[in-house]
């Protein structure tokens, strides 16, 4: 009997690698025929490769099941993360506490370190990384741009 289930899975996985290998060789018409039925909706206005991946997404996750509620979340939090960092959202809680972070300024070599509280530069403890920059460069820099960890946007003018 485990002997059967195991011969029966092993074909399932063969069929259901047919199915995904075949994707690529249909016809477009045939993909968005295939989204209808899995997707029970009219496919998006994307291209063939976007069909293409997303039915032999579709078709694994029918064979073998999607991701877990966990992974979702998990997903969901790093996408948000990132979406926050790209929107110049960096924050202190981003950077691990014990991370050194190296900047050449004028031909010497700055390193500060992240604090659970603060940042250390010098042996001096400092609330922000702006004022790490500034103290090190007797000007105003957005400690973040000082140091690489976001871009400077400068305007067209």
């Amino acid at each position: 009997m485990v002997e059967n289930q195991l011969k029966e899975k092993t074909m399932n996985n063969i069929d259901v690698i047919k199915q995904v290998a075949a994707l690529p060789g249909m016809s477009t018409p045939d993909l968005k025929a295939m989204w209808k039925k899995f997707h029970e909706k009219d496919p998006p206005p994307f291209n063939r490769t976007f069909l293409v991946k997303r039915l032999a997404y579709r078709l694994q996750e029918l064979a073998y099941g999607g991701m877990s509620e966990e992974t979702g979340k998990r997903l969901e939090n790093l996408a948000s993360d990132e979406a926050g960092a790209s929107n110049g959202k960096a924050s202190r809680e981003q950077i691990l506490p014990g991370t050194s972070l190296v900047r050449e300024w004028k031909g010497v070599e700055h390193g500060c370190t992240v604090l659970e509280n603060g940042f250390e530069y010098q042996g001096k403890h400092f609330k922000s990384l702006t004022a790490v920059a500034n103290f090190i460069t007797g000007t105003r820099w957005n400690g973040y741009v000082f140091f690489g960890l976001k871009k400077q946007i400068r305007s067209r003018s």
